[in-house]
């Protein structure tokens, strides 16, 4: 068993990049509450339903549907928010200017992938955008794994 974890000296990049999470989250909400005006959906209400869209004038329904975007995208980010977060300072303990670099990549492309989500030109297909955080989501649980193998054999 473990008797002792080192911190490394560089892993307050890896806070500094879990830090840029929270800002991302904080972002996230902020940009649904703009679409959420412009679509005049109340709380609590969480999406449009498909039949406001369906009887809505043109104008009122592509509004529905972005704010729709907007919400499924920050609703993706809290789905995601605590297996990156969480792989992110797990692997930053052995790794961690990789954990730092892959955390930053993961929040910049949630950024992309609600913007692109809510470009309003693409039926939603725009979140593609966002792709190299999912990579970058999916290696850092890698090096998370990793690190923990590394920490419990040493």
């Amino acid at each position: 068993m473990v008797s002792a974890i080192q911190i490394p000296a560089e892993y307050g990049y890896v806070l500094l990049a879990g830090f840029s999470t929270f800002l991302v989250g904080t972002w996230n909400g902020m940009y649904v509450s703009s679409y959420r005006k412009a679509a005049k959906i109340p709380y609590p209400y969480e999406y449009a339903s498909y039949e406001q869209i369906q009887a809505a004038p043109p104008a009122e329904a592509k509004a529905m549907l972005l704010f729709n975007c907007a919400q499924r995208s920050h609703q993706n980010f809290n789905e995601n928010h605590v297996t990156a977060l969480g792989s992110m300072l797990i692997s930053g303990l052995v790794y961690p200017r990789a954990a730092a670099v892959l955390g930053g990549t993961w929040a910049v492309n949630r950024v992309a992938y609600a913007l692109g989500y809510t470009n309003g030109k693409d039926n939603g297909r725009g979140r593609y955008n966002g792709a190299v955080g999912m990579l970058a989501h999916v290696v850092m649980m890698g090096l998370a794994g990793k690190s923990l193998w590394d920490i419990f054999r040493a």
